[in-house]
């Protein structure tokens, strides 16, 4: 199972929310390059960065801290937080991010993720953040009726390559991922999961990766190798970093508009 270090941006600095709440955001580092390199360094053969302040204003607002991580390191970078349109998306392609990741528009604008799917195979991952089982948009501070089950079937039959799952009430409480939800979600669809929100220690790391048969292939992992609850070197060690096909890079999306 791979294990995916978080990089939270807010004004440009290292962050992590409480269940989501913006108004209890500690920050980590101001410096995330630096941040990068030390997950680089422990062993991550992938980096998950999200701009909260991109979730909540509804488009990119921390670019140049993403163009300088991609910069500094030389694995893949999956970024999301504000990508609501075409541009957004290619936008971050073209500065060297592997994946992006959508969550407000799969509610909103579903067939958009299907063309974006099209358009860049493999490279669009959609985010389901959950509150109660149902899904969450606009920096969480908006929540849908459909369910994460619901929404998840769909992305899959609209191409999406992987689908990455939060339980916004365990995300940055170190109270351990929400297992049942995760094996359910793993039941309705065929498409890898990421599991996101909770892990607090390499027993919680332990339990998801004897999810990955079901299909829970990777595991992101925040707060608690910030305040060192979980070392990112022996979690690899522990659990493995298998990483799922890399497509090849591809320079230029200019024709994308």
């Amino acid at each position: 199972m791979e294990v995916i270090p978080a990089i939270d941006l807010l004004d440009g600095k290292c962050v992590r929310l409480y269940q989501g709440d913006y108004a209890r955001s500690e920050i980590f580092n101001e410096n995330p390059p630096e941040v990068a390199k030390n997950w680089l360094e422990q062993g991550a053969t992938r980096l998950h960065v999200v701009d909260l302040d991109g979730a909540k204003q509804g488009k990119t607002s921390n670019l140049a801290a993403i163009e300088a991580i991609v910069k500094a390191v030389s694995i893949p970078i999956q970024v999301g937080g504000g990508l609501r349109d075409r541009t957004a998306v290619r936008e971050l392609l073209n500065i060297g991010v592997q994946r992006a990741i959508l969550g407000t528009v799969a509610v909103e604008q579903p067939d958009l993720v299907s063309e974006l799917a099209d358009t860049f195979p493999e490279q669009i991952v959609v985010g389901i953040d959950a509150r109660n089982g149902k899904v969450a948009t606009r920096g969480w501070l908006e929540t849908s009726e459909i369910t994460a089950t619901e929404l998840a079937q769909d992305m899959e039959k609209r191409g999406a390559a992987a689908i990455i799952y939060t339980d916004i009430h365990r995300d940055g409480t170190l109270s351990g991922p929400n297992m049942e939800a995760l094996r359910e979600l793993a039941s309705t669809i065929s498409i890898p999961i990421i599991a996101s929100g909770g892990v607090s220690s390499l027993t919680d790391l332990l339990s998801l990766s004897a999810l990955e048969p079901l299909g829970v292939t990777g595991a992101i992992v925040g707060r608690a190798i910030y305040t060192g609850d979980v070392s990112l070197s022996e979690a690899i060690k522990a659990v493995g970093n298998g990483r799922w096909q890399d497509v090849p890079p591809q320079s230029d999306f200019s024709t994308f508009a």
